[in-house]
């Protein structure tokens, strides 16, 4: 099994699911609620017989009632497609090891389309900084996986992250409603990333922020002096941490605030990331809270 894909995180994903929570648009029959109405699953509603209806959906007791031909409507179940987008900024490529941001981050893409095309939908993958760097269309063939892989391989950290435009880019290019699922350190302008979330919302897709940090970056546990290197702007300063981790643990709690009550605002689900977590139990935790938050 390919690095990116861990049994123990696939088993406890697979047990648990990823099923859609609101309306998706599909091309074949699957598992997640669809937008169109016809002849299986589950009963809806009656409507009016006209010509050309099949007369084996015809409700031949209320027929009996009301001298009336009525139809049957069922709700169709449908597939999914997932759409991933992969932060591939610089700045995702903070830690050592398994707490590096990026390699999490492509850990858990793996994980999602794995567990995606397994259970027969469609996944894609898109990996971005300022524009997108690369994208591999839905597919829900078991093949793709492999191709995600190697995709996933050879991504490596370029430029600065810009997401909010980015996210506008795509709702506009997706017609069909779907899940979209943001892996990003989020290191940029919370109102531009805001109005993007928002824009794929208006468009009716299931939208999640997997939001990754490392624990330097939450705890910020630095002692001495130390000298602080910009990862995407190229800036350096030398401080004494003690001096400035209030104001800075202050700023960090206020923008994790107004990222996450923008996330709740727009209904898109936000899903704190620690790279010194098992991702295995993030995952777990994230798609049983989907199961009981299913919004039909």
């Amino acid at each position: 099994m390919n690095h990116y894909l861990q049994s123990d995180i696939i088993a406890r994903a697979q047990a648990l699911g990823l099923k859609a929570r609101e309306i998706v648009e599909g091309v074949r029959v699957g598992d997640h609620k669809s937008p169109f109405r016809g002849f299986s699953v589950e009963f809806v509603q009656h409507r009016e017989y006209v010509a050309g209806d099949d007369i084996r959906h015809i409700d031949w007791k209320g027929y009996g009632r009301s001298e009336r031909y009525t139809i049957k409507q069922y709700e169709q179940e449908t597939n999914f497609i997932g759409h991933i987008l992969l932060d591939a900024s610089r700045s995702m490529f903070y830690g050592e090891g398994q707490t590096n941001k990026l390699e999490l981050a492509k850990l858990l893409a793996a994980s999602l389309a794995y567990l995606i095309i397994q259970q027969r939908d469609s996944a894609g993958l898109a990996v971005f900084d300022c524009k997108w760097r690369s994208q591999l269309p839905p597919s829900s063939q078991p093949g793709h996986i492999q191709t995600i892989l190697r995709a996933l391989e050879s991504t490596r950290p370029q430029e600065k992250t810009t997401i909010g435009p980015l996210l506008h880019q795509l709702a506009d290019a997706i017609r069909r409603r779907g899940l979209v699922f943001l892996i990003s350190d989020c290191f940029d302008k919370v109102d531009d990333l805001l109005t993007g979330l928002q824009h794929l919302r208006y468009q009716g897709h299931d939208v999640t922020v997997f939001h990754v940090l490392h624990p330097d970056e939450t705890e910020f546990p630095f002692e001495g002096m130390v000298r602080f290197e910009g990862v995407e702007e190229f800036q350096e300063l030398r401080t004494r941490p003690h001096l400035i981790r209030p104001a800075y643990r202050r700023a960090l709690q206020a923008y994790l605030q107004e990222l996450r009550q923008g996330c709740e605002v727009h209904l898109c689900d936000y899903v704190p990331v620690n790279t010194g977590r098992p991702l295995g139990e993030t995952l777990s935790a994230y798609l049983a809270r989907r199961l009981r938050q299913r919004r039909f």
